[in-house]
């Protein structure tokens, strides 16, 4: 806990000085949270790896899968209710989160605006952060700008090339 205050702290005073249009109040630590990620990523993956033919293994390829399943959902969106559109943006949100802390690390905070977790990376160093349920959710709806891969893979480029003065936020 005294990690993530610190993390959360330094996103503060990162937040204050950043182009980012983060503000101090938009982002919380919030216990519990890396649970209920990893918890929902871990449904996400028991719920639809059949239908991805096994191929939900936390790697940064599998965002592909992530991508084709919110594609296929986009095609029925308009026979999905609200909340069905809501839990599969959670289930698919949350994996995506998932990967990339399995991969870059960080610390999960909770986003205000958004209301949903935010994986902060690279603290203290640089601050590369991602909240991907808007983008998640724009795709089930049919947006098909709201690429996930490419989403992704933005952030995992800024993360890689990322020097001391990097403050980014992708949502």
């Amino acid at each position: 806990m005294r990690k993530i205050l610190r993390i959360f702290m330094h996103l503060l005073g990162l937040a204050a000085i950043s182009t980012v249009a983060i503000e101090p109040s938009e982002v919380k630590a919030m216990s519990g949270i890396d649970e209920q990620v990893s918890k929902k990523a871990a449904l996400a993956v028991a719920q639809l790896n059949e239908r991805a033919k096994g191929k939900l293994d936390y790697s940064e390829a599998s965002i592909q899968v992530i991508e084709e399943l919110a594609s296929e959902a986009a095609q029925y969106s308009s026979q999905l209710d609200s909340s069905t559109i809501e839990s599969l943006t959670q289930l698919l949100g949350s994996y995506i989160l998932e990967v990339a802390h399995r991969q870059y690390g960080g610390s999960y905070l909770w986003y205000e605006p958004q209301n949903a977790p935010l994986l902060a990376v690279g603290e203290p160093k640089f601050s590369v952060a991602i909240v991907p349920f808007e983008k998640v959710r724009g795709r089930i709806s049919g947006d098909s700008a709201d690429n996930l891969v490419f989403f992704y893979q933005g952030f995992s480029e800024r993360v890689r090339s990322a020097k001391g003065d990097t403050v980014s936020l992708y949502k």
